[in-house]
């Protein structure tokens, strides 16, 4: 019954957002809610990996990308389908080709759910600042493979043509934030059932003490494997239908830094315990970082962002999640009666996610 209002909840507020858009009639509000509503995605991907299981992921951004190229790959072959297919099979993928975007999403998790499976069993036996440096290796050797694809454009980019208005929704910008919307509904609910399944326990294990886990019999490595698929496809899917939101895509903007900050900040500023908490980090870093890129410059976002992550690593280390808990233990009387808010805060301690 929770997940249905949980559900229900996130359907009207998306609603309520794209109703308020329309009414005042600035394309622009699609443009940007499309920008926050991915950075959500992409902060609870991260989180799945470098929350849940204590591993931080630096290489975000080529999970991404692979997920960006994955649809330009496609693109180009459903264009070309006579250039690349022989006689006898060009008519027969006609009928299938070339994919509507919703099918690029599933492409583009796939893609790079893979990866992130290959890469975690090669890189997941290490640890710590090993890990990290690893998984910015990834981001570096995938760029480089990128830049030297033609098939792709290469260090040139790429041209994405797309319609400018979608029968019965209306401009494409809003065809695409209602597909992100989608997105972000299955990343916070797969988060959500994450917590509060036997898988979030592993999780939660391989966070605190991963030898004292190996030692009582969790198949640590498994888990693992399972938390860099997952993380990595939802950021997979993320990136697939940026190709048609910008329009044109280049190595630097499928790879920039931005979304490798971000994936990060988002996540520790709102707190990393909880499916909560990267929502709250990429709504309130990503509203304001599209109000500082239309008031100032886009170069500046990353700065603020960057010094409210040093800002809250040092205050609050546990992010906005943990200040609002500790409060609520807070309210405990002296004499140990329980308060509402103690209450509160004990309620919000049983799921496997919190400490």
């Amino acid at each position: 019954m929770r997940a249905f209002y949980f559900y229900i909840g996130c359907i009207l507020i998306g609603a309520a957002f794209f109703g308020y858009a329309h009414w005042i009639g600035n394309d622009y509000l699609f443009f940007a809610g499309y920008t926050v509503l991915q950075f959500i995605v992409l902060a609870t991907a991260w989180n799945i990996l470098g929350g849940y299981c204590g591993y931080v992921n630096f290489g975000s951004a080529a999970f991404f990308a692979a997920g960006a190229y994955s649809s330009v790959a496609l693109h180009k072959l459903g264009a070309n389908i006579d250039r690349y297919f022989p006689e006898q099979l060009a008519g027969i993928v006609k009928l299938v080709m070339p994919f509507n975007i919703p099918t690029l999403i599933i492409f583009g998790g796939i893609v790079s759910g893979l990866i992130g499976l290959g890469t975690g069993y090669l890189t997941l036996r290490l640890r710590g600042a090993f890990f990290a440096i690893a998984t910015l290796a990834l981001a570096v050797v995938l760029q480089t493979l990128i830049v030297n694809w033609d098939y792709v454009g290469g260090s040139r980019g790429a041209y994405i043509i797309r319609p400018s208005e979608i029968a019965v929704i209306g401009p494409y910008i809003q065809y695409l934030f209602l597909l992100m919307l989608a997105l972000v509904v299955i990343a916070l609910t797969t988060a959500r059932g994450i917590e509060r399944s036997q898988l979030g326990y592993g999780f939660a294990t391989i966070r605190d003490d991963e030898i004292a886990a190996e030692a009582c019999g969790v198949p640590t490595l498994r888990l693992k494997l399972i938390a860099t698929t997952i993380s990595g496809a939802l950021m997979g899917m993320a990136g697939a239908p940026f190709p048609y939101y910008i329009g044109y895509l280049e190595p630097s903007s499928a790879f920039g830094l931005a979304y490798a900050v971000n994936s990060i900040a988002m996540p520790m500023i709102g707190g990393t315990t909880s499916w909560v908490g990267p929502l709250i980090g990429a709504l309130l870093l990503g509203s304001v970082q599209q109000y500082i890129t239309v008031t100032i410059s886009s170069a500046v976002g990353v700065l603020v962002v960057g010094l409210m992550l040093i800002i809250f690593v040092i205050a609050a280390p546990k992010g906005i999640v943990g200040l609002v808990q500790d409060y609520m233990r807070a309210g405990a009387k002296a004499d140990g009666t329980p308060t509402w808010r103690s209450r509160l805060a004990a309620f919000a301690n049983m799921r496997p996610g919190a400490r």
